[in-house]
């Protein structure tokens, strides 16, 4: 006969379970776990199996279990988790890539019938099409006031009809009708709320963020740091380019103004003196190309004009 385990001695197993696990993993995610069915929890445990633990609880156990770790350990780092332990949640302690076992928890999400007093996650929209109802149905979809017709003997719905919102309770009504159109409207599964990653603690948005996402974010933080440090004359590695050329065209307008020279400044000094100069400047920079191409297609030209036709060629003299 299998000896009974009483709630402390299983305090204590669940106590040294999550301490070692604390020990062995620095990535973990918190998850959701609001209408998970222990069947469907298995498979995830299994899916994960190798590199990852899922590890549910209460949240005063868990609670506790990480304030005994730090002060046995003396690690406060994990003391990040207990406010996030809060509702319905678990952890899925892993050392894999964090981005793949959240997409691989993902996929282990199950449909779910709409039972009366849920909330609802999501907008719930009825389809138009023939429900293979009999006629007699026609009153049910009168009371949720979904327009219908009666079509080969079937109850057919006209339009789409938005059934229940997004936060709303099921009503019997609404859960009736979908059970009734064989419609799954939900579907749950653990569903990834913060992440922790070696003391850091961030949300799960940030594993979709691509390089391209990140090479974006700092030429931002680039722009910025390099407007700050123009507007109050602070020199950085970013705004020392725009410095020095701010500060040349000081310098440029000084001797422009003034009679303090230098090479640069003359050759910009007789262009403001005589313009033309610069305008013959520029039409000596222009391709060399680009007067050969006029000429080729003036002689392009005179090829395509055809001959004059002479007297000679329609058979006449000048005096016949």
């Amino acid at each position: 006969m299998a000896v009974k385990t009483s709630k402390a001695e299983k305090k204590i197993a669940y106590d040294a379970k999550l301490c070692q696990l604390l020990d062995e993993y620095s990535q973990i995610l918190i998850v959701a776990a609001d209408n998970v069915g222990s069947n469907q929890l298995q498979n995830i445990r299994s899916g994960l199996r190798g590199d990852s633990v899922v590890l549910m609880g209460k949240n005063t156990m868990m609670k506790r279990s990480i304030r005994m770790h730090a002060e046995s350990t003396g690690n406060n780092a994990f003391l990040s988790l207990i406010p996030l332990l809060q509702g319905n949640v678990g952890l899925i302690f892993t050392k894999g890539d964090l981005k793949e076992v959240s997409e691989e928890v993902a996929k282990y999400k199950v449909g779910a019938p709409a039972r009366v007093g849920l909330v609802a996650p999501i907008d719930v929209v009825v389809p138009p099409g023939n429900t293979g109802l009999d006629p007699s149905q026609t009153s049910f979809f009168q009371v949720l006031n979904i327009p219908t017709k009666i079509n080969k003997g079937t109850v057919e719905i006209i339009t789409p009809v938005e059934l229940i919102k997004k936060g709303e309770k099921v009503g019997s009504s609404e859960a009736a009708l979908l059970a009734k159109l064989g419609i799954r409207p939900f579907s749950y599964g653990l569903i990834v709320q913060s992440v922790y990653d070696n003391g850091s603690v961030f949300s799960p948005e940030v594993l979709d963020l691509t390089e391209d996402d990140l090479v974006e974010k700092f030429a931002a933080g680039v722009s910025m740091v390099t407007s700050l440090a123009l507007a109050i004359s602070y020199p950085t590695l970013a705004a020392a380019p725009h410095m020095f050329i701010n500060a040349y065209k000081n310098v440029l307008a000084v001797a422009v103004e003034t009679e303090y020279s230098y090479p640069h400044a003359e050759e910009v000094k007789e262009y403001l003196k005589d313009p033309s100069k610069f305008a013959v400047a520029v039409a000596a920079a222009a391709p060399v190309d680009g007067g050969a191409a006029p000429a080729a297609a003036k002689e392009e030209e005179k090829k395509d004009e055809p001959a004059e036709e002479s007297d000679d060629d329609l058979g006449f003299g000048l005096f016949d």
